[in-house]
């Protein structure tokens, strides 16, 4: 039986990062590494790097914000970035592409800065037309996986303390209400299948919160999702900490699904 494996890493600068996961892409290889925040315009993108380490990179970002890249063993198929609906611009923050089979889309969608301010209106925009762009080039009856920073913890047990979260722009109804609309045209969440019900699992801890990892201060944010005729496939998914533990970390850690192929 044959397996695919993918990962999802907010790096946070990908440049000041390479430290981690070229040692970690060495000796987990995946099949792809899906990126978010990378923070680097598409000239200065260490892809030479990559290639050296034996894989293939496509890439779309700007100078110190945002950005999205996936790095991958076999050459990536039909990529397609952004949002084509004419809307805003989306900010270099969705990449998609084929592999073996599989369309992946690559996505850090708007954290949203505050709840009474434009940055959130766009963030829960961003979602429908996330939706809309689904259902104009995919079926949720197709192998589909949907990844990366989605911004969103989707219930009480993705974050240590939801009372006193409660009303941030990643744990409100209306983000809430947004992305289960993304995740009802056909997503299963791959980490709750083989997790159901575990608390204390998280993917980002906050450098601003002192000893945030080993006290246990941190939310779920970054997601791997299937459409149902994958996910009946899934044969694990967790949440790797070393990369949080490492020197100079991310504020993010990696999560990695792994699928039997036919």
């Amino acid at each position: 039986m044959g397996t695919f494996r993918i990962a999802t890493y907010n790096v946070n600068s990908i440049r000041s990062r390479l430290h981690i996961i070229l040692p970690w892409l060495a000796e987990n290889r995946p099949d792809v590494l899906c990126l978010q925040e990378t923070k680097v315009e598409d000239a200065q993108f260490p892809a030479g790097a990559f290639a050296e380490a034996g894989y293939r990179t496509v890439f779309r970002g700007e100078k110190q914000y945002n950005g999205v890249a996936m790095i991958s063993r076999e050459e990536p198929q039909e990529v397609c970035c952004g949002l084509p609906d004419g809307g805003p611009a989306d900010e270099d923050r969705l990449l998609a592409a084929v592999f073996s089979g599989i369309p992946v889309v690559n996505t850090y969608v708007p954290q949203g800065r505050e709840r009474d301010s434009v940055h959130f209106a766009y963030k829960l925009a961003w979602y429908d037309r996330l939706r809309d762009l689904l259902t104009r080039n995919w079926s949720p009856a197709a192998p589909l996986i949907w990844c990366g920073d989605l911004n969103v913890a989707p219930a009480p047990i993705d974050v240590h303390d939801p009372k006193r979260i409660l009303g941030h722009v990643c744990f409100t109804p209306e983000v809430w209400e947004a992305y289960a609309a993304v995740r009802s045209w056909g997503f299963v969440d791959v980490f709750r299948k083989h997790h159901p019900g575990e608390a204390g699992r998280y993917t980002f801890f906050d450098y601003r919160v002192p000893g945030a990892v080993k006290r246990g201060l941190g939310w779920r944010i970054d997601h791997i999702l299937a459409t149902p005729v994958l996910a009946e496939r899934s044969l694990r998914c967790d949440i790797d900490m070393a990369p949080r533990l490492a020197e100079r970390p991310s504020d993010h850690t990696i999560l990695v699904a792994e699928f039997a192929t036919a």
